[in-house]
């Protein structure tokens, strides 16, 4: 069910804020009488950085009403602990992260007026006239977001699915097709280097286009399982309507402002690795001849800092490389995405090398499916469906997701195989002993420029 989200107000943001309290009274006095080296502590040999994590991912799990609050007080207190106890520079830390957290901030909130424009287009009211009336609406619903997603954005693709969703099954969305939902804007990203922001990543460092063009092999195995079972749950569930209401008109004015921010995200992704300032150049023209539902930002910002909350957390993480690549391991990445951010762990694959990147791509790109927090389409959908917070939920309608995950990726290994590329650049060990990406050492004739 689509309820009517309640409009953040000042009160709402200074208790996430103040979120950040916690940590200042645990930490940052001890912090102060810190004495020796610099270099953390552990638990039974795991570093404390991943204990604080884990326990922010449990609290969001179980506090999924206030998940915000939880996802703060964790960043907090792994902030407070990585300043106090190590040589953590978060001014560095910032610097290397900007882009990523700007481009999901300005996504996550540009996407949310998509939407609401794409809504007052009256397009989802005629749906019903295009969609079945009965499972295979869904499934084709499901179709499109998968189509969409490959040719535009996961996160647009998903949230144009979830707003024709709320229309063509009068506001009852079971949880379990919210699920396939998210599923299918990441499937159909996952083998397009403009549909995800891991791929764009891949792209961008110097990976072909084509070297994970494949995994729709497994994306579309996966979609076979988990788009027909949704199909039937949410027929069972609340029917298709049968028929659109009558006199309905399609508003030009608001799909041709949804057309330009599709087009802006897609034109500014791949001229300055920036799809954000498309999306809001074409949101602010569009405002000159076109009503903005301006309050559509305060609860889609409030989506965004949960996701940019744990996005950073993860990227502090003392991970310094992954396991040797191989297809166990690029499986691993796919459960471990649901939960760990998929940015991170797609930036230290590409400086390891050797993976198969379209299997990789699949992984990364379809796993955070398995958990609504686990990818950026997941958090965008689940700001249109409180209800779809509670981990526990979303597992228990959405079993078909990891299954289908599971079935789509030994389809593609079955039918590809497991042909892992050779690093395309040199790995140097700088004076501090840290790693550093120095050179392109193979290339090839569609790929992007790589960024040094």
């Amino acid at each position: 069910m689509l309820p009517n989200p309640e409009r953040i107000s000042s009160k709402h943001l200074l208790r996430a804020l103040l979120a950040f309290l916690p940590a200042a009274i645990i930490f940052w006095p001890a912090a102060a009488f810190a004495a020796g080296p610099k270099a953390g502590f552990a638990v039974l040999g795991i570093p404390l950085e991943f204990i604080i994590f884990g326990l922010t991912l449990a609290g969001v799990a179980v506090f999924h009403h206030h998940t915000l609050q939880v996802a703060l007080t964790g960043l907090g207190v792994l902030l407070a602990y990585k300043l106090g106890f190590t040589d953590f520079s978060l001014w560095l830390q910032i610097q290397h992260e900007k882009v990523i957290l700007l481009n999901l901030l300005g996504l996550l909130v540009g996407f949310a007026i998509l939407a609401k424009h794409f809504e007052n287009s009256n397009i989802p009211d005629l749906m019903p006239a295009i969609l079945p009336d009965d499972w295979k609406g869904g499934f084709m619903l499901l179709s499109i977001v998968m189509v969409l997603s490959a040719m535009l954005d996961n996160i647009a693709a998903c949230i144009i699915g979830g707003t024709v969703a709320s229309h063509v099954f009068k506001h009852r969305v079971h949880i379990g097709f919210l699920a396939a939902i998210v599923a299918a804007s990441n499937a159909g990203g996952a083998g397009s280097v403009v549909g995800d922001t891991t791929t764009t990543m891949m792209w961008i460092d110097g990976v072909s286009a084509l070297d994970v063009f494949h995994a729709f092999t497994g994306s579309f195995a996966a979609f076979a399982i988990f788009g027909i079972i949704a199909a039937f749950q949410q027929h069972k569930y609340q029917p298709i309507i049968a028929d659109p209401k009558p006199g309905i008109k399609i508003d030009w004015g608001y799909l041709y402002i949804v057309a330009m921010i599709l087009a802006g995200a897609i034109i500014t992704n791949v001229t300055l690795d920036m799809p954000a300032v498309g999306v809001w150049v074409a949101i602010l023209l569009g405002a000159f001849f076109r009503k903005t539902d301006w309050h559509e930002v305060p609860e889609a910002f409030k989506g965004s800092l949960f996701l940019l909350s744990l996005v950073f957390s993860a990227s502090i993480m003392p991970v310094d490389e992954l396991p040797i690549a191989s297809w166990q391991t690029a499986l691993g990445l796919g459960f471990l995405s649901s939960v760990f951010d998929n940015i991170p762990l797609t930036k230290m694959a590409l400086v390891q090398g050797g993976y198969d990147w379209g299997v990789l791509a699949y992984t990364v790109g379809f796993g955070g499916s398995m958990v609504w927090f686990g990818s950026s389409a997941g958090v965008a959908l689940s700001t249109m469906y409180p209800d779809a917070k509670s981990v526990l939920a979303w597992v228990k309608s959405g079993w078909h997701v990891p299954v289908a995950y599971v079935f789509g990726f030994f389809f593609m290994l079955a039918v590809h195989g497991w042909e892992p590329h050779a690093p395309h650049k040199e790995r140097l060990i700088n004076g501090n002993g840290h790693a550093q990406v120095e050179a392109v050492v193979t290339g090839s004739e569609d790929q992007a420029p790589a960024q040094h």
